[in-house]
């Protein structure tokens, strides 16, 4: 069994404590010793040099689901230093549906490939993959819908959620780590809250967690929260809440109601969110958000591909169109919605719930710059520069706070008999470098990266297969 002996590193744990200098041995996939100038034998030393040791991020919010078998490299997040990314955000998952047609959303992930009617051939698929990063997997709501409603539009009817019950508890028995929704979505937002806290029902018995993508982020967001809160509390599981904002001009300075009732909500029920680093959303491309006021920056379209990278208002002045009349004509599509406040990012990011997610959409042909830099940015610009929280803080929204909401044992903190997933980086060199214009940029400053005991990334290179696993409820 192999031993790894980190010598001379800036040690956080995940935990929030603050950094000490130590060494650090590894034995096998999992965290054998950390003490002050260990003396033990081992296979491989390395003198870290004063650079900061943390335990691998955990990307909470992804749209991976596809990609962890389709790209099993996962360059944009395992050069970020993310070794455990949470898919079947949203609503969306590749389970239980079986289709080759899959109906928007659903096409976020990028795939015709909607074969795994269990979470168990889904977890086959990945630990066949040689995945560079280890796969938490919820069950998408809308995925559910669509595996057994003719009719999407509607509420559905007793009989049905009884199948879908039935495929939730199937697949929470099998692993999953709770149930997503997106009642933002044309294809759940028939759902009431009947079907909702039927179904949540059944994450709680299994002990998972209920993540939502709110039925609106804009002007009725208070409601919204009710609606998603409520289910959780009736169903007695966790509730977290997406990729939070206050989206739309009206609505901007919003957070500090929103965030108060969080706290409220917490004190009767237990209560996460998470967010990313930027002003900017990133979905698909929609009638209702072109307001004439935000800029929307197109990131795909199906019937002008050489579209994407512009902006909708010099794509409508290049047509002679108006806003609204190029984005019908673009579609199907993505974009990138400016529809947030700086203030409020900030403000939500400090939050002491929040956690970290990129929400990334990896199959965009430009896609918003989170998905190569949400974490690099984080500790970069919020944390290094504008000092907005520390850096054990920074660390701990990326690691012992995320594996702690999602049941991830002995993930996401550096102690004795933890897995050896952990991102070797220079806190004064990390920098992203993806932008709006440029997104395929890797971040720069970090420096090695490991993923149960063995490298996945070093030099700015994967490094052969995959080591990563799927990991189940615990």
């Amino acid at each position: 069994m192999k031993k790894t002996l980190l010598r001379n590193a800036v040690f956080i744990d995940g935990t929030g404590a603050g950094a000490r200098r130590c060494d650090i041995l590894l034995q096998g996939d999992r965290v054998a010793g950390i003490g002050d100038a260990l003396a033990l034998p081992s296979d491989e030393t390395i003198d870290c040099q004063g650079l900061t040791l943390s335990p691998g991020f955990i990307d909470v919010h992804t749209h991976d689901d596809a990609q962890v078998l389709r790209d099993p490299s996962m360059l944009a997040k395992i050069s970020q230093g993310v070794t455990t990314v949470i898919t079947g955000n949203c609503g969306l998952s590749l389970v239980p549906l079986i289709t080759q047609n899959p109906t928007p959303p659903l096409d976020l992930l990028h795939t015709t490939e909607f074969k795994y009617p269990s979470m168990a051939l889904y977890a086959q698929a990945v630990r066949a993959s040689g995945s560079a990063v280890n796969v938490g997997a919820l069950v998408g709501h809308t995925a559910l819908r669509a595996a057994v409603m003719p009719d999407l539009s509607q509420a559905a009817t007793d009989a049905q959620i009884k199948l879908m019950s039935s495929h939730l508890d199937a697949a929470m028995q099998e692993g999953a780590l709770g149930m997503s929704s997106g009642l933002f979505y044309k294809p759940a937002e028939g759902a009431n809250l009947h079907e909702m806290t039927s179904l949540a029902r059944v994450v709680g018995h299994h002990g998972g967690v209920y993540v939502t993508h709110l039925r609106t982020e804009m002007d009725d967001i208070i409601a919204a929260m009710h609606e998603a809160a409520q289910t959780a509390k009736v169903a007695r599981t966790p509730w977290i809440l997406s990729h939070h904002k206050c989206a739309g001009p009206k609505n901007w300075g919003r957070s500090i109601e929103t965030l108060a009732l969080l706290e409220r909500l917490g004190q009767s029920q237990e209560v996460g969110l998470d967010a990313y680093p930027y002003t900017a959303g990133s979905t698909l491309l929609r009638e209702d958000l072109v307001d004439g006021v935000i800029q929307i920056l197109i990131t795909r379209s199906q019937t002008h591909p050489e579209m994407a990278g512009r902006y909708l208002e010099d794509i409508a002045q290049t047509w002679g169109v108006s806003q609204l009349q190029a984005c019908q004509r673009l579609m199907p599509g993505g974009a990138c919605y400016f529809q947030m406040h700086e203030e409020d990012v900030r403000r939500i990011l400090a939050h002491p719930l929040t956690m970290i997610g990129s929400d990334g959409l990896p199959h965009d042909e430009k896609p918003h710059p989170r998905l190569w830099g949400a974490f690099a940015r984080v500790l970069a610009h919020y944390c290094r520069d504008e000092k907005l929280i520390s850096l054990p803080q920074a660390i701990h929204k990326m690691t012992g706070l995320s594996a702690q909401r999602f049941g991830l044992k002995d993930r996401g903190v550096l102690r004795e008999g933890a897995f050896a997933d952990l991102v070797l980086f220079d806190p004064l060199e990390i920098q992203d470098k993806a932008s709006y214009e440029q997104p395929h940029q890797m971040c720069q400053g970090i420096h090695r990266v490991m993923v149960n005991g063995q490298w996945a990334f070093a030099n700015g290179q994967s490094q052969g297969k995959g080591q990563g696993r799927f990991l189940p409820r615990s």
